[in-house]
């Protein structure tokens, strides 16, 4: 009989791991976000055009979706008047993209819940468990560790990203 500090051998069996199927469904659900939601409220939008949040938006802009800036320190980013946060944006939004820090997260998330939105999209680098859970209590689907830009060049751009 095995040590008890080993674990049983079928044990490995019930992890829950990444498995190719799941990254399957993650993508497929990523096409779905992409091509279901238009409007998308950037969080953290910078009007500075070496900044990341800038040119991702712009892309997404010039690929149709309608960007709404949440920042406190910008009047107008893209032509689109920008909002100091989610309580302010005085439409419907559908995605919540997030170019801020995951300790700012919890809050953004409780923006979006207050808004309605459907998608709480985190950018690379930006990860909270407790808020992406929080957001899914809520009914909101959540990508986390993703940017916009590359999953919508992926699966709609052919060449040139």
């Amino acid at each position: 009989m095995a040590p008890a500090s080993l674990p049983n051998r079928w044990s490995l069996f019930r992890e829950r791991r990444p498995s190719a199927w799941n990254s399957q469904a993650q993508e497929d659900s990523i096409r779905v976000i992409l091509e279901k939601y238009r409007i998308l409220a950037v969080v953290g939008l910078s009007s500075r055009m070496s900044r990341p949040s800038f040119g991702v938006a712009a892309y997404m802009q010039a690929h149709g979706y309608r960007i709404i800036p949440v920042n406190p320190n910008e009047t107008s980013v893209l032509g689109e008047k920008a909002y100091r946060s989610l309580d302010d944006v005085p439409e419907a939004t559908e995605v919540v993209v997030v170019f801020r820090r995951s300790d700012s997260v919890p809050d953004v998330v409780e923006g979006a819940i207050r808004k309605g939105a459907k998608v709480m999209w985190m950018q690379e680098g930006v990860i909270h468990e407790e808020a992406a859970q929080r957001a899914r209590e809520a009914g909101m689907v959540v990508v986390q560790n993703r940017c916009i830009l590359k999953e919508h060049a992926k699966r709609f751009v052919s060449e040139g990203i």
